[in-house]
């Protein structure tokens, strides 16, 4: 197994420190064309540069805050902070702190992806150097542009390197037309230079056509569910969903490497983030020496349980040991309703007694000494004190196989959507008969609701589909643009005179 090397580098890039330095720092130490990327190893501590953005503590860990509280998946706990608070309760402001974090961690992960492209294109690198590194370039510069858009809609579309304070004040993109062109060009160009090649943490040409697959998803369900500012998209809902069913297709029917993986167990393993289903997961162990390298994501979903060590029943009745959590993202009763009971996602990934180290039962949801049920997608039971190898769920093969089934709703769809549900071990669907192509494509949000909880995609659903006020009570009375975007924090907004 293939694992991407962390790095310290000695490179300060504007917008790349490690504590997301807003954009109004003066950028010292920068390695430019004259005094760097000299050699291929060179560009590529750059390319692990940009990677490394993905898992800065201000960025990973704040992405639940947006996409499982603002969702019906998740609440938070009660004396968690205000800004925390304000995503349940639909009243995120411009002010939001997390929200802050998120935006200048995105951008400056953009940013290290502009200095790769930049610089190693044309530099003189052989041909299949040049093209796997720009391949990679281009694909984090979309995937971090696509988390913007999802997030706050139309905001500045970054499209070179920043490296004088001048250049801190791009304009908001004019529609969504730009912004999805960008995205599409960039994952383009991304599934032409890159080939299929497994590296943990990183991406490759599967990964590219997932995400390109997924933009074209998307975009398609946006436009079709009427939602803010995506009537401008000139291609039609149903050339966008094609393009989507094109993309997912190519990985599931044109590559061996990754696949459905029966085993719901085995995908959720840490020790395993080269399984089969993992298409693009970030690269995060307990052997780091610094949060981002090690994970504490594990503390956020599992409850405070006497601050010690519990341990969790195994579907062959035997016993892990976990760290007890923080309780913040907290599993909702909507949530829980929406498996059958029979589910193998509700039966071997939902935590509701926990066992001490003589497997004596201390402890139930209905005793009340867990406060909730909560899920086992990421537990580490090899765990040190706080550091563990849980790592979020980029781009799963089964979230394809739904791109898959939503952008058809036809039979070969069909099958890939029973594909998911066999393994659950609930009933498929026969047939599609007496089933508008909406109506089936209603049943594959459900069942992405079902399969991805907890990985960062539910708001994300409720905004394409425009559902947002269908399911979170919270956001009754808000304006069709207050639901699909969260607002541009006011500190960008003062910093760039250009987005006001």
């Amino acid at each position: 197994m293939k694992i991407l090397n962390k790095i310290t580098l000695g490179l300060a890039f504007v917008m790349g420190l490690a504590s997301c330095e807003s954009l109004d720092v003066e950028p010292t130490g920068f390695y430019s064309e004259d005094n760097f990327y000299k050699t291929v190893e060179d560009a590529e501590a750059s390319l692990l540069y940009a990677y490394d953005a993905l898992t800065l503590t201000s960025y990973a860990p704040v992405t639940y805050y947006l996409t499982e509280l603002g969702s019906d998946n998740c609440i938070v706990k009660s004396d968690e902070g205000a800004d925390a608070q304000a995503f349940v309760n639909w009243e995120v402001t411009s002010q939001n702190e997390l929200l802050t974090q998120y935006y200048r961690c995105a951008y400056i992960a953009i940013n290290r992806a502009n200095a790769v492209i930049e610089n190693v294109e044309g530099r003189g690198f052989n041909e299949e150097d040049e093209k796997r590194l720009l391949g990679e370039a281009y694909f984090l510069r979309a995937y971090n542009h696509f988390n913007v858009v999802r997030a706050f809609g139309l905001a500045p579309l970054q499209t070179s390197l920043i490296d004088q304070m001048d250049e801190t004040t791009a304009p908001l993109a004019d529609n969504m037309q730009v912004v999805y062109s960008f995205l599409i060009d960039d994952l383009t160009k991304a599934v032409d230079y890159l080939e299929v090649n497994r590296v943990t943490g990183r991406a490759d040409k599967v990964a590219a056509q997932a995400l390109l697959a997924e933009v074209y998803l998307f975009a398609a369900s946006a436009k079709e569910s009427g939602v803010s500012k995506y009537d401008v998209l000139t291609e039609s809902v149903d050339n966008l969903y094609a393009k989507a069913a094109e993309y997912a297709g190519y990985v599931l029917n044109d590559q061996s490497e990754y696949a459905h993986d029966n085993s719901l167990q085995d995908i959720y393993d840490v020790n395993k983030p080269d399984g089969s289903e993992h298409i693009f997961i970030l690269s995060m162990d307990r052997s780091g020496t610094s949060e981002g390298d090690y994970s504490k994501l594990s503390k956020y979903f599992i409850p405070w349980i006497a601050g010690g060590t519990i341990y969790l029943k195994n579907t062959d009745d035997s016993f892990s040991p976990t760290h007890d959590g923080w309780s913040v993202f907290q599993t909702t009763s909507a949530l829980i309703s929406n498996y059958e009971v029979t589910d193998n996602r509700r039966t071997q990934l939902f935590v509701s007694e926990i066992y001490d180290a003589s497997n004596n039962l201390t402890g139930t949801v209905a005793d009340g000494t867990i406060p909730y049920e909560f899920t086992r997608k990421y537990i580490d039971t090899e765990f040190s004190g706080d550091k563990t190898s849980t790592r979020p769920y980029l781009i799963r093969y089964s979230e394809v196989q739904l791109i898959y089934a939503e952008a058809t709703a036809d039979a070969n769809g069909l099958e890939q959507y029973n594909s998911i549900r066999r393994r659950a071990g609930v009933s498929e669907l026969a047939d599609l008969s007496g089933l508008s192509k909406d109506d089936f494509r209603t049943l594959v949000i459900e069942e992405r609701q079902r399969e991805l909880a907890y990985e960062g995609d539910r708001l994300w659903d409720l905004r394409r589909k425009n559902i947002v006020q269908d399911k979170v009570t919270q956001a009754a009375g808000l304006s069709p643009e207050e639901v699909s975007f969260y607002p541009i924090p006011q500190r960008e907004l003062d910093l760039n005179p250009n987005i006001n």
